[in-house]
């Protein structure tokens, strides 16, 4: 099995390629993160054990191109830091398990082992609706071939819009799904969302997609959208 080990501390990184040569790994090392890449790209890999304070490109940024690059060869991330922010960005980045430093290699070797039992995993698949896709791996929106630049929250709703195409889901249904907190249901937070959400995905492409059912709640068109004939002049939006 063959292993890539991306550590910029030549001690480190050293003692991590001597401890997976003696359990019998094929064991590449490089320092930067862009040599990491280049490896990962290039080369087939069980495990790539990855830092996060890196030259040339952070663990964050490595495994982020990594993962639109489509190489889905398990993660595992080393830090220094113990901060959950950092922890949350990793594995929401693409990362598959997160270890602080100081570790002890019996716990590295025992979770390398685990990240080479599962494998990479499939990439997820892309939520389309006509000309509107989005990619849940890599967060990414677009129009035909327009990218459109979501918040967290408008993200979240299109995507639940999207694994549910031409049904009606209910400002309450929206609000279990996207938000952490209990809103009151004559809350008009859902409303406020789902009008920023059209200002981004519909009108500047002179379509309705997103549509409203009185009394009911919302719902996206599995065709993409009907045209409404004022279209404005797309472009990435915030």
């Amino acid at each position: 099995m063959r292993v890539l080990v991306v550590e910029d501390e030549p001690e480190m990184a050293d003692l991590l390629r001597r401890a997976l040569v003696e359990e019998g790994y094929a064991v590449d090392v490089a320092h930067t993160g862009d040599g990491g890449f280049q490896h990962a790209i290039t080369v087939d890999y069980e495990v790539i054990v990855l830092d996060v304070l890196l030259p040339s490109g952070s663990g964050f940024e490595v495994c982020a191109w990594l993962r639109r690059r489509g190489v889905w060869t398990p993660v595992l991330m080393l830090t220094a830091r113990d901060a959950v922010a950092d922890r949350v960005r990793g594995l929401d980045g693409g990362a598959d398990d997160y270890l602080t430093k100081p570790f002890s290699l019996a716990e590295l070797l025992a979770r390398i082992r685990a990240l080479a039992r599962r494998g990479g995993v499939e990439r997820p698949s892309v939520l389309c609706a006509g000309d509107l896709r989005l990619d849940p791996a890599t967060r990414q929106v677009w129009r035909a071939d327009t990218q459109v630049e979501l918040t967290a929250k408008e993200f979240g709703l299109l995507e639940s819009f999207l694994r549910h195409p031409d049904a009606v889901l209910s400002r309450e249904v929206l609000l279990r799904r996207c938000w952490d907190f209990t809103a009151e249901t004559y809350s008009n937070v859902v409303d406020v969302h789902v009008r920023a959400l059209r200002d981004k995905i519909d009108r500047p492409f002179g379509v309705t997609s997103l549509e409203t059912v009185r009394g009911a709640g919302y719902r996206l068109r599995a065709d993409g959208g009907r045209p409404t004939g004022h279209a404005v002049t797309p472009g990435r939006t915030r």
